[in-house]
């Protein structure tokens, strides 16, 4: 038998990391950096509705609603609104659903 069959290997679902990954805890975000200057507006209006569209699928994965047949339009708004956000336009609320898809 040779030597590497003889050495422990870790199995699949076991870490192979040479020393411990120190987690965050709790969990602060990082912080906020401003935008790059010298874009055309629609690309500052695209980027925050990607944003916004995020945090909406992330809170609605959160409150259990996990298909986008689930998600109606004033479904995503209440969301919206339960997290202190402007209501999303018709586009925005699309997004989300492609996000949940």
């Amino acid at each position: 038998m040779s030597v590497a069959a003889l050495r422990n290997k870790p199995s699949p679902t076991q870490s192979t990391a040479r020393r411990p990954v120190p987690l965050d805890s709790p969990y602060t975000p990082t912080a906020k950096r401003p935008l790059p200057a010298g874009r055309p507006r629609e690309w500052y209006v695209t980027h925050n509705r990607r944003l916004k569209a995020m945090r909406l699928a992330i809170a609605l994965l959160d409150s259990g609603i996990y298909l986008p047949t689930q998600a109606h339009d004033e479904t995503i708004r209440t969301t919206a609104h339960n997290l202190g956000v402007h209501p999303p336009s018709t586009t925005t609320c699309r997004m989300v659903r492609a996000l949940l898809h």
